[in-house]
């Protein structure tokens, strides 16, 4: 039995970008859910965020159910991000324009017996919600995320500074990159919002939570996906109302 009973997602070009690069997937069969983001200019960002979640996709389909275990998940995580990193890399081989092109990676996979695994490479993100509490699952792949670790930088300087989107990893850029990848523990009732950037740099994370326990107040009152729809489609009209800097993509899912 597939432990996730319902998501919904919502992307949106936002109000500077000329078109939306991220890409995102939900294979619920197989407890698998995913976001990307793609970058390069022109269309290679949004080739590249393509292949990363077709890449998993295949998985999914070749595997047919959730893996049975974390050890099988993370090895089947791990096989399927390094082949999507192979297939971008040969692209841009192929293709001039795109050469270069990258993009970050998020994904869920939901295993029966209340264990999980969270794969990241980049700068999108994955929270749990849980009691009222939001929790970040994944920790961003940038020079200021560097320097916030090291003490170097506040969160709140690191969100105003000029090089607050570098990224020190992405998917495709270079043949030794490698995901992160760890085990989480669901419970029934908890709530998985995986996003791109563009989300969290129009809502500051001290503010996600209440954003995102609005956009729920504000849904229909039924449970399934027509709920989580409303959710994730109100949490990116809040990061348009923001300003919307960048693409932005939403992914709930309920255990």
């Amino acid at each position: 039995m597939v432990p996730a009973s319902s998501f919904a997602a919502a992307t949106d070009v936002g109000h500077v970008r000329e078109q939306n690069e991220d890409a995102w997937t939900a294979v619920p069969d197989s407890g698998l859910f995913a976001v990307a983001d793609g970058m390069g200019g022109h269309a290679a960002g949004e080739v590249a965020s393509r292949l990363a979640v077709a890449a998993l996709e295949e998985l999914a389909g070749g595997h047919g159910a959730p893996p049975g275990s974390v050890s099988e998940a993370r090895r089947l995580l791990a096989g399927s991000i390094r082949e999507a990193g192979r297939r971008i890399r040969e692209e841009g081989r192929e293709h001039p324009g795109r050469r270069g092109m990258g993009t970050t990676l998020t994904a869920l996979v939901l295993l029966a017996g209340g264990r999980g695994v969270v794969a990241h490479v980049g700068d999108s993100r994955a929270y749990r919600l849980r009691g009222g509490r939001l929790e970040r699952l994944t920790r961003d792949h940038t020079w200021v995320q560097d320097q916030v670790d090291r003490g170097a930088l506040s969160e709140s300087e690191a969100r105003r500074h000029p090089a607050s989107s570098v990224l020190t990893r992405a998917l495709g850029t270079d043949a030794g990159v490698e995901p992160d990848i760890g085990e989480i523990a669901w419970e029934r009732g908890d709530l998985y919002l995986l996003c791109s950037d563009g989300l969290t740099a129009a809502v500051p994370e001290p503010e996600l939570a209440g954003a995102l326990g609005r956009a729920l107040e504000g849904a229909p009152d039924r449970d399934g996906s027509p709920e989580l729809a409303a959710a994730a489609g109100a949490l990116v009209e809040e990061a348009n109302r923001r300003g919307g800097p960048d693409n932005v993509t939403v992914l709930l899912v309920r255990s």
